[in-house]
C-alpha cells in the first residue's frame, strides 16, 4: 500500500518542483489546494514513479487525482494495485480532457467516464478582464462606474504582513453577513481553508491584493501562478454585497496587478463553482474564455 499522507508546509517544494512544468491548469494541481482544502476533503498525498499522487475521500468514498509530473503510466497501474489493497473501487477525479485522452490510449475500455460538471474551472482571458470591453460586460463596467462614484477615496494595495489582519477581520464580518445563503457546508469549508492560507500567508508564497473603500478594507482577493504555465489561480475573493460594484472592482484590479507582476500569465483560473448555484451564476456572468471540463474515471475491467 502506498504510503500517503496529510500534507504539510514541509512537502511545497517537491510538489511544486514536480508540478512546475507540469502544465497543468486543474485547480486541484497545486501546493495550496491540497493543503489548505486537506481537511474537509481528507486530501493525502505521496510520490509515485517520480509523479505526485494524492488520495482523497469525500461522498463516494476513497478516490485519486491523476498522476502527474513523472511516468504517468506507471503511476496509475500503482494506484490501481494501491486501491486494490485498499478495497476500494479505483476511482480518479478532476481528470482533464488531455488525461482522459492518455488513459484511453493506455487502457483502452478499461475505464468508464462520466463528466463532473460542478468542478469544471473556469478560465478567463486576462485582457479581458484587464478591460471588461464587450456588450456582455456592459454591467460590470456599470457597477465599477458605481463604486468609483460611490468612493472617490478608494485604494488598492497587495496583501502584506501589516494589512493580514484587516482582511481576517473583513472576512469574519463577510462570513456572518452570508450564513444561511445557498451553500452553507461550502461557505464554512471554504472558510476553514482561507484562515489556514492566512496563517502562513507568507510561507506558502501566496499573492493577494486588498480594496479600500474611504479607508475600509471592503474586498481582497488572493492566489499565485500555476508553475511554468500561462495560468494564474485565484483561490479566494471576497466583498461587502451592500458596497455596489465591490467584486467586479477587486476583480479587474487584480487582473491589471498580475498582468503587471506576470506578464507570461495569459488566463485567470477562478476555480469551479462547486455546484453553488449563485457562485455558478456569478462566474457565468463573466463569460469564460475556456470551461475546464473533468471527469470521473472508474475502472470497469481487468486488461486482457
Amino acid at each position: 500500500m502506498i504510503s500517503f499522507h496529510t500534507p504539510v508546509l514541509t512537502d511545497k517544494p517537491w510538489i511544486d518542483d514536480v508540478l512546475r512544468t507540469s502544465g497543468v491548469r486543474g485547480c486541484e494541481y497545486n501546493f495550496t489546494n491540497l493543503f489548505a482544502w486537506s481537511d474537509p476533503y481528507c486530501q493525502q498525498v505521496a510520490q509515485v514513479e517520480g509523479c505526485l499522487a494524492v488520495h482523497v475521500t469525500g461522498s463516494m468514498g476513497g478516490c485519486y487525482l491523476y498522476p502527474v509530473g513523472g511516468d504517468e503510466r506507471a503511476a496509475v497501474a500503482e494506484l490501481r494495485q494501491d486501491a486494490a489493497e485498499r478495497d476500494e473501487t479505483f476511482r480518479m477525479v478532476c481528470v482533464l480532457p488531455e488525461q482522459r485522452e492518455r488513459l484511453e490510449g493506455w487502457f483502452s475500455g478499461c475505464f468508464a467516464f462520466e463528466a463532473d460538471r460542478d468542478g469544471f474551472d473556469y478560465l478567463y482571458d486576462i485582457e479581458r478582464l484587464c478591460s471588461l470591453t464587450g456588450k456582455k460586460l456592459h454591467g460590470k463596467r456599470n457597477h465599477i462606474n458605481r463604486f468609483l462614484e460611490d468612493n472617490p477615496q478608494w485604494s488598492f494595495e497587495p496583501i502584506t504582513a501589516a494589512n493580514l489582519t484587516e482582511c481576517i477581520a473583513m472576512d469574519e464580518r463577510w462570513y456572518q453577513e452570508n450564513l444561511g445563503y445557498d451553500g452553507d457546508e461550502t461557505l464554512r469549508e471554504d472558510g476553514v481553508a482561507l484562515r489556514k492560507c492566512m496563517a502562513h500567508y507568507d510561507r506558502m508564497g501566496l499573492e493577494g491584493c486588498l480594496l479600500r473603500a474611504g479607508g475600509r478594507v471592503v474586498a481582497f482577493t488572493m492566489g499565485e501562478p500555476m508553475g511554468e504555465s500561462d495560468t494564474y489561480d485565484v483561490h479566494f475573493e471576497k466583498a461587502f454585497s451592500e458596497v455596489q460594484g465591490a467584486y467586479p472592482m477587486v476583480n479587474r484590479e487584480f487582473a491589471r496587478w498580475v498582468r503587471e507582476r506576470h506578464p507570461n500569465i495569459r488566463y485567470l483560473n477562478r476555480e469551479d463553482d462547486m455546484g453553488v448555484e449563485g457562485l455558478r451564476k456569478a462566474k457565468e456572468s463573466y463569460y469564460p474564455d475556456i470551461l475546464l471540463e473533468k471527469y470521473s474515471a472508474v475502472w470497469q475491467k481487468e486488461m486482457s
